[in-house]
């Protein structure tokens, strides 16, 4: 049976023991005496099931945007080096913008 990370979170820690209990892998050995945490870790090493969640970035080119960041930052670069702090408040809140677009299109 496949699980997923979320399955698993949600589970008990009786269901997670009886999980591991059904296993022969290294990483699950010593499951009676480990913690949610530390038996959740486990038996997603041992079923090969990525812990992390990756987020996707839908509706947007987020290369694009990136780029854009990296010529508003060499814009910033200089504007600190010529002392323009008007310019560099502008360039800054054009970053943050940016990011922020990024980041409300992450899913």
């Amino acid at each position: 049976m496949a699980h997923t990370y979320e399955e698993l979170k949600a589970s008990t820690l009786a269901q997670l023991r009886e999980i591991a209990a059904a296993m022969t892998d290294e990483a699950v050995k010593g499951y009676t005496q480990m913690n949610k945490d530390h038996l959740l870790a486990a038996l997603c090493k041992a079923l090969r099931i990525e812990m992390q969640q990756h987020h996707q970035v839908v509706g947007l080119n987020k290369s694009d945007i990136k780029a854009r960041i990296r010529q508003l930052k060499h814009k910033r670069h200089e504007a600190l080096a010529a002392h323009d702090h008007a310019q560099i408040k502008v360039v800054r809140r054009q970053i943050h913008h940016l990011k922020r677009r990024i980041h409300k299109a992450t899913v």
